[in-house]
């Protein structure tokens, strides 16, 4: 699918956004500023733009643990969720999630956890709600290939099936679950993929690493869920290039394996070279972008740091819904 000059330029926006945010993470997190455990997403990045791109902010996605990047791809404040993960009280969440926690319910996104696999039932209920208002909204669970094996994921799948709820599974294949790499986890059948399609859902497979391959995928994904045809699934074979927690010593790695992989099988770089040499970009605006989202994220992290800590007379509220 041709994709204008402005999608294109919002696409890099919001890959580089994430992939800043989460590098600038990286270092802040060293000097013991922000609490609780952190996970970051660089390396992912074309995946979740590329899913979410096709989205409203009617649609709804749930997280995981490593959310980052999708809260950014499905239109999160940046600088809200700095704050959040520095425990602010202007964080989107009030500074109470932290990094594994947030949520913003105005852009349809319903939540990061910490529970692998705890995502897709959560999905799977919002998308019978959209089936139920028949407003043509749809409900994504972003899951990794851990997540793939665990009871609540095939639970969901099948439910979905049953209902046809318009609920979309993605499986993000970075190969390591926390520290387990995926031909030990997964058995014999390393297709995830062909899981979901053992339910009766149709299943898309994608190079996560490429943005124009999980756009497309995902459109034809999509098309196909609108349409009335009930559940779907996708697996994105991607990677990460930071630990499955900060301080992750990363020893389960190959020799060379991180450089292999910022060398090989970036998508930030992938992405520039297929409009540079295809002239649909100059990458001198690409350059440009790097620079505004660089000056977005220094702005971030000192407004957070500046920002005040929640009251701890609030300490008990939005601990139940009030109906």
């Amino acid at each position: 699918m041709q994709l204008s000059r402005d999608d294109l330029l919002g696409a890099y926006r919001r890959m580089a956004t994430i992939r800043q945010f989460e590098e600038r993470l990286h270092e802040e997190i060293k000097t013991g500023e922000i609490a609780g455990f952190t996970h970051l997403y660089c390396g992912q990045e074309a995946a979740a733009v590329g899913v979410c791109d096709h989205l409203t902010d009617d649609d709804y996605i749930v997280s995981t643990h490593r959310g980052h990047g999708h809260c950014i791809a499905k239109g999160c404040d940046v600088k809200g969720m700095m704050k959040e993960i520095y425990g602010r009280r202007d964080g989107l969440c009030k500074g109470r999630g932290g990094s594994m926690h947030i949520a913003d319910l105005s852009v349809g996104m319903l939540g990061a956890n910490g529970i692998v696999g705890a995502g897709a039932p959560q999905a799977v209920g919002a998308a019978i709600a959209a089936k139920l208002d028949g407003n043509g909204r749809v409900a994504i669970a972003f899951s990794g290939d851990g997540a793939c094996n665990q009871g609540t994921t095939f639970e969901a799948m099948n439910l979905a099936v049953v209902v046809k709820a318009p609920a979309i599974f993605v499986f993000e294949n970075n190969h390591y679950s926390e520290h387990t790499g995926v031909d030990y986890a997964v058995g014999t059948n390393k297709d995830i993929a062909s899981r979901a399609e053992a339910f009766g859902m149709k299943a898309w497979r994608a190079n996560g690493c490429d943005y124009f391959d999980t756009y497309d995928a995902m459109r034809e994904l999509l098309d196909h869920v609108r349409a009335g045809n009930g559940p779907a699934a996708i697996e994105l074979d991607t990677e990460r290039f930071y630990g499955h927690f900060e301080g992750d010593p990363q020893r389960y790695r190959g020799p060379g394996e991180l450089d292999r992989l910022r060398e090989d099988r970036d998508c930030l770089k992938a992405f520039r070279a297929r409009v540079g040499e295809a002239k649909l970009l100059d990458i001198a605006e690409l350059d440009a972008i790097d620079a505004e989202v660089a000056q977005l994220i220094d702005e971030s992290v000192t407004e957070a740091r500046a920002a005040p800590a929640p009251d701890p007379a609030s300490v008990a509220e939005d601990v139940y819904v009030d109906y």
